[in-house]
Protein backbone atom coordinates (compact mmCIF):
# COMPACT_ATOMS: atom_id res chain seq x y z
CA UNK A 1 0.00 0.00 0.00
CA UNK A 2 2.84 2.40 0.76
CA UNK A 3 4.85 4.24 -1.82
CA UNK A 4 7.42 5.62 0.62
CA UNK A 5 10.85 6.01 -0.90
CA UNK A 6 9.61 5.80 -4.50
CA UNK A 7 9.60 8.72 -6.93
CA UNK A 8 6.16 10.25 -7.35
CA UNK A 9 4.62 11.82 -10.41
CA UNK A 10 3.54 15.46 -9.90
CA UNK A 11 -0.13 14.49 -9.90
CA UNK A 12 0.33 11.74 -7.30
CA UNK A 13 2.60 13.97 -5.21
CA UNK A 14 -0.16 16.56 -4.85
CA UNK A 15 -2.89 13.99 -4.18
CA UNK A 16 -2.19 13.67 -0.45
CA UNK A 17 -2.30 17.41 0.34
CA UNK A 18 -5.37 17.80 -1.88
CA UNK A 19 -7.20 15.01 -0.03
CA UNK A 20 -6.31 16.63 3.29
CA UNK A 21 -7.51 20.04 2.12
CA UNK A 22 -10.84 18.62 0.95
CA UNK A 23 -11.18 16.58 4.14
CA UNK A 24 -10.45 19.61 6.30
CA UNK A 25 -13.08 21.59 4.40
CA UNK A 26 -15.67 18.88 5.07
CA UNK A 27 -14.72 18.72 8.76
CA UNK A 28 -15.13 22.50 8.90
CA UNK A 29 -18.85 21.91 8.35
CA UNK A 30 -19.09 19.69 11.45
CA UNK A 31 -19.88 22.44 13.99
CA UNK A 32 -22.60 23.70 11.66
CA UNK A 33 -24.32 20.31 11.73
CA UNK A 34 -23.91 20.12 15.48
CA UNK A 35 -25.56 23.51 16.05
CA UNK A 36 -28.49 22.46 13.88
CA UNK A 37 -29.00 19.24 15.81
CA UNK A 38 -28.88 20.54 19.37
CA UNK A 39 -32.63 21.25 19.42
CA UNK A 40 -33.35 17.53 19.09
CA UNK A 41 -30.39 15.70 20.68
CA UNK A 42 -27.57 16.34 23.11
CA UNK A 43 -24.02 16.86 21.78
CA UNK A 44 -22.83 13.38 22.77
CA UNK A 45 -25.84 11.63 21.23
CA UNK A 46 -25.27 13.56 18.00
CA UNK A 47 -21.69 12.26 17.91
CA UNK A 48 -22.90 8.68 18.53
CA UNK A 49 -25.40 8.76 15.67
CA UNK A 50 -22.81 10.42 13.41
CA UNK A 51 -20.71 7.27 13.74
CA UNK A 52 -23.62 4.82 13.61
CA UNK A 53 -25.01 6.26 10.36
CA UNK A 54 -21.53 6.26 8.82
CA UNK A 55 -20.72 2.60 9.56
CA UNK A 56 -23.06 0.98 6.97
CA UNK A 57 -22.10 3.58 4.35
CA UNK A 58 -18.39 2.90 4.90
CA UNK A 59 -18.94 -0.87 4.84
CA UNK A 60 -20.78 -0.68 1.51
CA UNK A 61 -18.10 1.59 0.06
CA UNK A 62 -15.40 -0.88 1.08
CA UNK A 63 -17.30 -3.82 -0.39
CA UNK A 64 -18.03 -2.09 -3.72
CA UNK A 65 -14.69 -0.29 -4.12
CA UNK A 66 -12.24 -2.84 -2.66
CA UNK A 67 -14.48 -5.88 -3.37
CA UNK A 68 -13.56 -7.56 -0.10
CA UNK A 69 -14.34 -7.63 3.61
CA UNK A 70 -12.52 -5.24 5.96
CA UNK A 71 -8.99 -6.25 6.92
CA UNK A 72 -8.24 -7.19 10.52
CA UNK A 73 -8.30 -4.29 12.97
CA UNK A 74 -5.09 -3.42 14.83
CA UNK A 75 -4.22 -1.66 18.08
CA UNK A 76 -3.28 1.63 16.45
CA UNK A 77 -6.74 1.93 14.89
CA UNK A 78 -8.39 1.21 18.24
CA UNK A 79 -6.20 3.84 19.94
CA UNK A 80 -6.88 6.40 17.20
CA UNK A 81 -10.63 5.78 17.33
CA UNK A 82 -10.68 6.11 21.11
CA UNK A 83 -8.72 9.37 20.98
CA UNK A 84 -11.04 10.74 18.29
CA UNK A 85 -14.27 9.79 20.09
CA UNK A 86 -13.05 11.43 23.30
CA UNK A 87 -11.88 14.46 21.31
CA UNK A 88 -15.29 14.88 19.68
CA UNK A 89 -17.01 14.42 23.05
CA UNK A 90 -15.07 17.31 24.59
CA UNK A 91 -15.32 19.41 21.44
CA UNK A 92 -19.10 18.98 21.11
CA UNK A 93 -19.50 19.91 24.76
CA UNK A 94 -17.24 22.92 24.30
CA UNK A 95 -19.19 24.09 21.24
CA UNK A 96 -22.27 24.51 23.42
CA UNK A 97 -20.36 26.99 25.60
CA UNK A 98 -18.18 29.00 23.21
CA UNK A 99 -18.12 30.23 19.61
CA UNK A 100 -17.55 27.92 16.65
CA UNK A 101 -14.38 29.80 15.68
CA UNK A 102 -12.96 29.66 19.22
CA UNK A 103 -13.55 25.95 19.79
CA UNK A 104 -12.36 24.98 16.32
CA UNK A 105 -9.15 27.03 16.64
CA UNK A 106 -8.20 25.56 20.02
CA UNK A 107 -8.88 22.00 18.94
CA UNK A 108 -6.81 22.47 15.81
CA UNK A 109 -3.77 23.39 17.89
CA UNK A 110 -3.55 19.63 18.39
CA UNK A 111 -3.20 19.17 14.63
CA UNK A 112 -0.14 21.45 14.69
CA UNK A 113 1.35 19.69 17.72
CA UNK A 114 1.19 16.37 15.88
CA UNK A 115 4.14 17.57 13.79
CA UNK A 116 6.31 17.64 16.91
CA UNK A 117 4.92 14.27 18.03
CA UNK A 118 5.73 12.75 14.62
CA UNK A 119 9.25 14.18 14.89
CA UNK A 120 9.66 12.53 18.29
CA UNK A 121 8.02 9.15 17.65
CA UNK A 122 8.13 8.62 13.87
CA UNK A 123 11.45 10.40 13.18
CA UNK A 124 9.69 12.62 10.61
CA UNK A 125 11.83 15.70 11.12
CA UNK A 126 10.10 18.81 9.74
CA UNK A 127 11.93 21.11 7.31
CA UNK A 128 12.86 24.63 8.53
CA UNK A 129 10.12 26.18 6.37
CA UNK A 130 7.57 24.14 8.33
CA UNK A 131 8.29 26.07 11.53
CA UNK A 132 7.71 29.35 9.69
CA UNK A 133 4.45 28.00 8.23
CA UNK A 134 3.32 26.86 11.69
CA UNK A 135 4.03 30.28 13.21
CA UNK A 136 2.09 32.05 10.45
CA UNK A 137 -0.85 29.61 10.52
CA UNK A 138 -1.18 29.62 14.32
CA UNK A 139 -0.94 33.42 14.40
CA UNK A 140 -3.73 33.53 11.83
CA UNK A 141 -5.80 31.03 13.78
CA UNK A 142 -5.36 33.07 16.96
CA UNK A 143 -6.47 36.23 15.14
CA UNK A 144 -9.45 34.38 13.72
CA UNK A 145 -10.44 33.19 17.18
CA UNK A 146 -9.59 36.17 19.36
CA UNK A 147 -10.05 39.05 16.94
CA UNK A 148 -13.81 39.29 17.25
CA UNK A 149 -15.80 41.83 19.19
CA UNK A 150 -15.70 41.60 22.97
CA UNK A 151 -18.84 40.44 24.71
CA UNK A 152 -19.39 37.56 22.32
CA UNK A 153 -20.55 34.09 23.18
CA UNK A 154 -17.18 32.85 24.45
CA UNK A 155 -16.95 31.00 27.77
CA UNK A 156 -13.72 29.93 29.47
CA UNK A 157 -15.25 26.53 30.26
CA UNK A 158 -15.81 25.85 26.58
CA UNK A 159 -12.27 26.98 25.78
CA UNK A 160 -10.82 24.61 28.41
CA UNK A 161 -12.86 21.71 27.04
CA UNK A 162 -11.59 22.50 23.55
CA UNK A 163 -8.01 22.58 24.90
CA UNK A 164 -8.45 19.09 26.32
CA UNK A 165 -9.75 17.99 22.93
CA UNK A 166 -6.63 19.45 21.29
CA UNK A 167 -4.38 17.04 23.20
CA UNK A 168 -6.58 14.14 22.09
CA UNK A 169 -6.34 15.31 18.46
CA UNK A 170 -2.56 14.87 18.57
CA UNK A 171 -2.93 11.27 19.71
CA UNK A 172 -5.57 10.61 17.07
CA UNK A 173 -3.49 12.02 14.20
CA UNK A 174 -0.32 10.21 15.28
CA UNK A 175 -2.00 6.82 15.74
CA UNK A 176 -3.95 7.26 12.50
CA UNK A 177 -0.72 7.98 10.64
CA UNK A 178 0.84 4.76 11.97
CA UNK A 179 -2.33 2.76 11.26
CA UNK A 180 -2.50 4.18 7.73
CA UNK A 181 1.05 2.95 7.06
CA UNK A 182 -0.15 -0.58 7.86
CA UNK A 183 -3.69 -0.67 6.45
CA UNK A 184 -5.54 0.79 3.50
CA UNK A 185 -7.50 4.00 3.92
CA UNK A 186 -10.90 2.28 3.65
CA UNK A 187 -10.01 -0.27 6.32
CA UNK A 188 -8.71 2.40 8.69
CA UNK A 189 -11.71 4.72 8.39
CA UNK A 190 -14.17 1.81 8.75
CA UNK A 191 -12.59 0.42 11.93
CA UNK A 192 -12.02 3.92 13.30
CA UNK A 193 -15.72 4.62 13.00
CA UNK A 194 -16.70 1.31 14.62
CA UNK A 195 -14.38 2.04 17.55
CA UNK A 196 -15.69 5.60 17.83
CA UNK A 197 -19.31 4.39 17.92
CA UNK A 198 -18.56 1.98 20.78
CA UNK A 199 -16.73 4.63 22.83
CA UNK A 200 -19.44 7.21 22.08
CA UNK A 201 -22.16 4.85 23.32
CA UNK A 202 -20.49 4.70 26.74
CA UNK A 203 -20.10 8.48 26.74
CA UNK A 204 -23.80 9.03 26.00
CA UNK A 205 -24.77 6.62 28.78
CA UNK A 206 -22.42 8.33 31.25
CA UNK A 207 -23.64 11.82 30.28
CA UNK A 208 -27.29 10.97 30.88
CA UNK A 209 -28.37 12.18 27.44
CA UNK A 210 -31.17 10.34 25.68
CA UNK A 211 -30.14 8.21 22.71
CA UNK A 212 -33.17 8.93 20.51
CA UNK A 213 -34.75 12.22 19.38
CA UNK A 214 -38.44 12.91 19.86
CA UNK A 215 -39.09 12.73 16.10
CA UNK A 216 -37.36 11.21 13.08
CA UNK A 217 -36.46 14.73 11.96
CA UNK A 218 -34.00 14.80 14.84
CA UNK A 219 -31.81 12.34 12.94
CA UNK A 220 -31.23 14.84 10.11
CA UNK A 221 -28.22 16.57 11.69
CA UNK A 222 -26.40 13.33 12.66
CA UNK A 223 -27.05 11.94 9.16
CA UNK A 224 -25.55 15.11 7.65
CA UNK A 225 -22.50 14.78 9.91
CA UNK A 226 -22.15 11.09 9.06
CA UNK A 227 -21.96 11.71 5.31
CA UNK A 228 -20.10 15.04 5.24
CA UNK A 229 -17.84 15.03 8.31
CA UNK A 230 -17.31 11.31 8.94
CA UNK A 231 -17.37 9.57 5.54
CA UNK A 232 -16.23 12.61 3.58
CA UNK A 233 -14.08 14.58 5.99
CA UNK A 234 -12.43 11.96 8.15
CA UNK A 235 -12.21 9.53 5.24
CA UNK A 236 -10.37 12.03 3.04
CA UNK A 237 -8.02 12.98 5.89
CA UNK A 238 -7.14 9.34 6.57
CA UNK A 239 -6.47 8.81 2.86
CA UNK A 240 -4.31 11.93 2.74
CA UNK A 241 -2.32 10.93 5.84
CA UNK A 242 -1.00 7.91 3.97
CA UNK A 243 0.56 10.20 1.34
CA UNK A 244 1.66 13.23 3.38
CA UNK A 245 4.07 13.74 6.33
CA UNK A 246 2.17 14.22 9.58
CA UNK A 247 3.70 17.65 10.23
CA UNK A 248 2.48 19.06 6.90
CA UNK A 249 -0.90 17.34 7.27
CA UNK A 250 -1.42 19.10 10.60
CA UNK A 251 -1.06 22.51 8.96
CA UNK A 252 -3.25 21.71 5.97
CA UNK A 253 -6.23 20.70 8.09
CA UNK A 254 -6.15 24.14 9.72
CA UNK A 255 -8.49 25.02 6.87
CA UNK A 256 -11.21 23.80 9.27
CA UNK A 257 -11.57 26.97 11.39
CA UNK A 258 -11.57 29.11 8.25
CA UNK A 259 -14.51 27.16 6.80
CA UNK A 260 -16.32 26.99 10.15
CA UNK A 261 -15.94 30.70 10.87
CA UNK A 262 -16.96 31.78 7.36
CA UNK A 263 -20.18 29.76 7.43
CA UNK A 264 -20.96 30.69 11.04
CA UNK A 265 -20.74 34.33 10.01
CA UNK A 266 -23.84 33.84 7.89
CA UNK A 267 -25.76 31.22 9.87
CA UNK A 268 -25.19 32.01 13.53
CA UNK A 269 -24.63 35.78 13.53
CA UNK A 270 -20.93 35.45 14.41
CA UNK A 271 -19.53 38.09 12.03
CA UNK A 272 -15.82 38.25 11.21
CA UNK A 273 -13.95 41.43 12.09
CA UNK A 274 -11.12 42.81 9.95
CA UNK A 275 -8.61 41.12 12.27
CA UNK A 276 -10.39 37.79 11.91
CA UNK A 277 -10.48 38.14 8.14
CA UNK A 278 -6.75 38.82 8.15
CA UNK A 279 -6.26 35.78 10.39
CA UNK A 280 -8.10 33.58 7.92
CA UNK A 281 -5.80 34.89 5.21
CA UNK A 282 -2.72 34.06 7.29
CA UNK A 283 -3.97 30.50 7.80
CA UNK A 284 -4.36 30.05 4.06
CA UNK A 285 -0.89 31.52 3.48
CA UNK A 286 0.58 29.18 6.12
CA UNK A 287 -1.03 26.21 4.40
CA UNK A 288 0.45 27.30 1.07
CA UNK A 289 3.88 27.91 2.62
CA UNK A 290 3.92 24.48 4.25
CA UNK A 291 3.85 22.98 0.78
CA UNK A 292 7.38 24.30 0.29
CA UNK A 293 8.60 21.56 2.63
CA UNK A 294 6.47 19.03 0.78
CA UNK A 295 7.84 20.13 -2.59
CA UNK A 296 11.43 19.83 -1.30
CA UNK A 297 10.72 16.32 -0.05
CA UNK A 298 9.18 15.28 -3.37
CA UNK A 299 12.11 16.70 -5.33
CA UNK A 300 14.57 14.74 -3.21
CA UNK A 301 12.59 11.52 -3.69
CA UNK A 302 12.44 12.11 -7.44
CA UNK A 303 16.20 12.76 -7.68
CA UNK A 304 17.31 9.63 -5.81
CA UNK A 305 17.21 7.21 -8.78
CA UNK A 306 19.25 9.55 -11.00
CA UNK A 307 21.82 10.08 -8.25
CA UNK A 308 22.22 6.36 -7.83
CA UNK A 309 22.69 5.87 -11.53
CA UNK A 310 25.36 8.56 -11.66
CA UNK A 311 27.34 6.91 -8.90
CA UNK A 312 27.08 3.44 -10.38
CA UNK A 313 27.41 3.71 -14.18
CA UNK A 314 28.22 0.04 -14.55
Amino acid sequence: MSHLGKPLSPARAWLGPLLLLLGGTCIGLAPIGLRWGLDSLGPQAIAFWRYMFAIPALFLLLIFIERRMPARINGYVIAAGTFFALDIALWHWGLTLTTVANATFIVNLGNVCVGFAAWLFLKERPKPIWFVAVLIAVTGAAALSLGGESGGKTDIRGDLLALGAAFLVSGYMLCSKIARNRLGAMDVIFWLTVTEAIVAAFIVAASGERFFPATLAGFAAPAFLALVAQVGGQGLIIAGLGRTPAAIAGIIVLIQPVVAAAISWQLFDEPLSAIQGGGAGLILFGIWLSQGAARERRQKLASKPSQKTAKDPA
